[in-house]
């Protein structure tokens, strides 16, 4: 079933109830239900956009965007979430890779896709002209029925170093709300979720299955410590998905301590590695109320969790071990820890984690190649590797691919590297990463001047990035260096690299 048919039930069932509170002020579920069905409208009437067209969201955390989003749907329409972070030519690409017919863009992100010239899909700035007149076209009221259909376009970064279009439908989204009621909560319009994090991540998932059943959303336009401690006090029954950096940073802050915060119900967090010593300083500050997940944009959320009854117990028993996994396979879900053959290695041992479930993309958008990689034998391949005990329960040990995680956010080298290597000083260069205090890890460039050259300035580097890629991706700095290590075959070494850095720290540590 299309997922805005469950918006249009508790809309008829709770019309008055707070739906979405954001800086735009309150927004009831009849209100939120009367704009999705106009902006169906004007999509349908209007743009005239055939059923399963693709319309992109570069759009900031703001009360529009939840509007949108189902409107996309109520239409028959696939929505592509974008990271409003990149830079406005990544943006392009996308748009361009997923054959958007429409974009909805934040003030700022429209102007900037605007500027670029070429040829574009059709923009609509939030708020303007054009999206006052989307709310007052004629409603739709009627939602379509495939539960098949192509719901969410996820671009998720590859090793090549270009976006990835992970095709998620609406019953694998129905799935992860299923699932999150079963393994996490099951909520009601007492329930209230907090959206700090970016309603295109997949956090922004979410929302869904409070939206479906009712509890009231509140939209930040980012994270702020202050701002969440106060809702936790504010309101009751309080959930929010945070990555490890931003619950570092609550924990982190004198006031989490003198904070009342009987307000909160759920911390679920994930994304990226969480630090034991962190969680269990979480766990002390707040109490037991935390679920973690391992997931991502190909099966978003869901393949295991830590439940906060395990949380409980472990924190209890001092099981830093328990503490420190990635928890149980997820209801309705399995996974498994295998060889390059495709055959489970022996417990404890490493090796590639497969998972299945409903929750499962489709495949990749226009890449079939990318699809067989990663779907074959009837399992998604993640090239996460991990291990499993006994018990089932899932460690993870490191990623396959050589993928940074900074602040929750996923960086890919290669296309770091591919900007960098434009630059016509630099003959070679390879980006790794160097442990952060508080963004888990963050990006180092090393680089090989063109010979009998000056090696180009390090501002200068950072100009072309910033120029090209997302402000976030950027090297925080550069090592000038003769020659980068390689392989019998040529093959860059990263292990070697990332050792030197390792030595640097550990050198620096010690004066």
């Amino acid at each position: 079933m299309n997922l805005s048919h469950s918006l249009s039930v508790v809309a008829r069932h709770l019309p008055g109830s707070p739906a979405i509170t954001s800086t735009d002020g309150i927004l009831s579920y009849g209100a939120f239900e009367d704009q999705v069905a106009r902006i169906a409208g004007a999509l349908q009437q209007h743009h005239r956009l055939p059923t399963a067209s693709r319309v992109a969201l570069v759009m900031d955390n703001c009360g529009a965007y939840l509007p949108a989003l189902f409107g996309i749907w109520r239409a028959g329409l696939a929505a592509v979430p974008v990271n409003s972070k990149l830079h406005a030519k990544e943006v392009a690409w996308i748009l361009d890779n997923a054959e958007a017919k429409l974009v909805l863009a934040s003030e700022a992100h429209a102007a900037a896709l605007t500027s670029l010239g070429g040829a574009q899909p059709p923009i609509i700035a939030v708020p303007s002209a054009g999206w006052r007149h989307m709310l007052a076209a004629e409603p739709v009221y009627a939602a379509p029925t495939d539960p098949e259909a192509e719901a969410w376009l996820f671009y998720t970064s590859g090793t090549t170093g270009r976006p990835k279009g992970a095709v998620l439908t609406h019953r694998n989204l129905l799935f992860c709300c299923h699932a999150y009621y079963a393994d996490i909560d099951f909520v009601d319009a007492r329930d209230c979720f907090v959206s700090a994090a970016p309603l295109s991540h997949g956090a922004g998932l979410y929302a869904l299955p409070h939206i479906l059943r009712g509890s009231h959303q509140i939209v930040l336009p980012g994270f702020d410590v202050a701002e969440v401690l106060a809702l936790f006090g504010s309101y009751s029954r309080v959930s929010m998905f945070a990555a490890p950096t931003m619950l570092s940073r609550l924990i982190a802050d004198g006031r989490a301590g003198a904070t009342d915060t009987r307000g909160l119900k759920t911390l679920i967090y994930g994304g990226a590695p969480m630090y034991v010593s962190d969680l269990t300083n979480a766990i002390a500050q707040f109490g037991p109320k935390f679920f973690q997940l391992y997931g991502q944009g190909e099966a978003p959320m869901t393949i295991s969790g830590l439940t906060k009854r395990m949380h409980a117990d472990y924190f209890e028993r001092r099981d830093y071990t328990r503490l420190g996994s990635a928890g149980i396979a997820r209801t309705g879900c399995a996974f498994r820890v295998v060889d390059p053959d495709g055959c489970d290695v022996p417990i404890g041992d490493i090796g590639e984690i497969i998972t299945k479930s409903d929750c499962v993309m489709r495949g990749y958008w226009n890449n079939s190649d990318a699809t067989r990689r990663s779907l074959h034998q009837g399992w998604l391949w993640t090239g996460d590797l991990g291990s499993v005990d006994a018990d089932g329960f899932l460690t993870l040990k490191d990623r396959s691919k050589d993928m940074i995680i900074s602040g929750g956010s996923n960086i890919y080298p290669r296309e770091i590297e591919e900007v960098l290597l434009t630059h016509p000083d630099v003959v070679e260069c390879a980006v790794v990463s160097r442990p952060h205090a508080d963004w888990g890890e963050e990006v180092v460039a090393y680089v090989v001047a063109k010979p009998g050259g000056a090696p180009p300035d390090a501002s200068v580097l950072d100009a072309l990035c910033l120029a090209n890629i997302a402000r976030f991706k950027r090297p925080k700095s550069y090592r000038f260096i003769g020659s980068l290590p390689k392989s019998n075959y040529g093959k860059i070494l990263k292990t070697e690299l990332r050792l030197m850095l390792q030595r640097e720290i550990e050198g620096n540590n010690s004066t």
